[in-house]
C-alpha cells in the first residue's frame, strides 16, 4: 500500500512548518511521507531538520508538487497572494488553492486578514488538533 504524502508549506524561518513536521513524525512515524516545501531556503532547511522526508524550495517546486500530494498543511497565508512579506507569490497561492488535495490551514497570519469565528489558540494547541484529530481522520479515509 502506498504511503500517504503530506505536503507542509512554510516560509520565513520555517518554525511553524517544523513544529507541524515534528508532531507528524511523532504520531505517524514513517507510515506517511512528509514533503517540506519552503518559500525560501531557510524555511526548507528548518523543515528538513525537523525530519521531513524530502524538501524543495520556491515557486516552481510548490506549484508542481501540490498537484500530486494527498494532503496540504500550512497556515492560511499559503492561499493568500503576496503573504509572508511577499514570499507567497500569486502563482503559489493559486496552485495551493486550486489543488484537489484537502487543505488543512492553521488560522495564523501576519496579514491584515481576520478569520471571524476562529479562536486564538496558541500554535501548540492548533498543531495538536491538526495532527491528533483532523489528520488522523483524513489519513484513515484516504
Amino acid at each position: 500500500m502506498k504511503r500517504k504524502t503530506i505536503c507542509v508549506i512554510d516560509g520565513q524561518g520555517g518554525g511553524i512548518g517544523s513544529t507541524i513536521i515534528k508532531k507528524l513524525k511523532l504520531v505517524f512515524g514513517e507510515s506517511i511521507e512528509i514533503l517540506a516545501l519552503g518559500t525560501n531556503a531557510i524555511a526548507t532547511s528548518q523543515m528538513l531538520k525537523a525530519k521531513a522526508n524530502r524538501g524543495a524550495t520556491g515557486e516552481n517546486a510548490i506549484v508542481n508538487t501540490v498537484r500530486r500530494v494527498d494532503v496540504i498543511v500550512g497556515t492560511m497565508s499559503i492561499v493568500l497572494a503576496n503573504a509572508m512579506m511577499g514570499e507567497v507569490t500569486p502563482k503559489m497561492a493559486t496552485a495551493v488553492a486550486g489543488s484537489t488535495a484537502p487543505k488543512y490551514l492553521l488560522p495564523l497570519s501576519q496579514e491584515n486578514v481576520i478569520m471571524v469565528g476562529v479562536t486564538g489558540d496558541p500554535l501548540p494547541h492548533l498543531v495538536e488538533e491538526l495532527v491528533d484529530v483532523r489528520l488522523h481522520h483524513i489519513l484513515n479515509d484516504l
